[in-house]
């Protein structure tokens, strides 16, 4: 899977652009998309929850109206602007599968969800293609569940190192790593960090007929050395062979 599709910035593919889901189709990959949530509650496809470092603009992507974040370049690109779900799912058209990550709003992975994953399901209405939803917040993927049970949902775990996750209380922390709430989320899959995939809960899982997906894989030989504790891939900065 194309880790926030298959950016390139030196061929002018910034991540979660339509040159970089165009790119992707082309290869023959999955593509691995991010939401984030505009002003006026319409999913937008943009990883970080602020501007500055993938646009030149400056502040939270939720204090911008939908039409206002379309018309922001994206920094590195031909001067494509930051596209909308919509548009996306128009573009991959069932073309290849789509693994879309909800990005956590709440900011503590705690229970204030709801409203991007209503966005997100109403805009999958109708939509014909392979298609999987994911998130870090297991309330997230918990509130997919109600919302649309008919469509896979996954949590993304972590290792959770509390330095590495500055914005998390220890205590979130510890509970995360164990990935306590896979059965009360109803969740069909994890995407596991990829460092961290020996760990006994996440192959427990797997051992028990859970596909196990991780992120983000950077060179062959980390894929191949992945390969062994997971089902597949999420990949950047070079092509992972297809299978033949």
């Amino acid at each position: 899977m194309a880790h926030r599709a298959l950016h390139n910035l030196a061929a002018g593919r910034p991540e979660n652009s339509r040159a970089a889901i165009r790119a992707a189709i082309a290869a023959g990959y999955a593509i691995e998309i991010d939401l984030q949530l505009s002003a006026d509650d319409q999913p937008m496809v943009f990883h970080d929850d602020t501007l500055e470092r993938l646009t030149e603009e400056t502040g939270p992507v939720r204090a911008r109206t939908a039409e206002a974040l379309c018309q922001i370049p994206l920094s590195g690109g031909d001067g494509e602007c930051i596209p909308d779900f919509a548009e996306v799912l128009q573009l991959v058209a069932g073309q290849a599968p789509l693994l879309i990550e909800i990005k956590d709003q709440d900011g503590q992975m705690g229970a204030n969800v709801g409203a991007l994953e209503q966005a997100a399901v109403a805009a999958l209405q109708g939509y014909d293609g392979p298609v999987a939803l994911m998130s870090f917040n297991p309330h997230s993927v918990a509130e997919l569940a109600r919302l649309a049970p008919h469509i896979a949902r996954g949590i993304v775990t972590s290792a959770y190192v509390p330095e590495e996750w500055p914005e998390l209380p220890r205590a979130v922390c510890n509970d995360l790593r164990n990935i306590p709430d896979f059965d009360r989320a109803e969740a069909c899959f994890i995407s596991h960090e990829a460092s961290d995939l020996a760990r006994p809960r996440v192959q427990a899982l797997r051992d028990a007929g859970v596909p196990v997906l991780c992120w983000t894989i950077t060179s062959p030989a980390e894929e191949a050395e992945a390969r062994s504790f997971a089902d597949n891939v999420t990949f950047e900065n070079y092509l992972s062979p297809l299978p033949s």
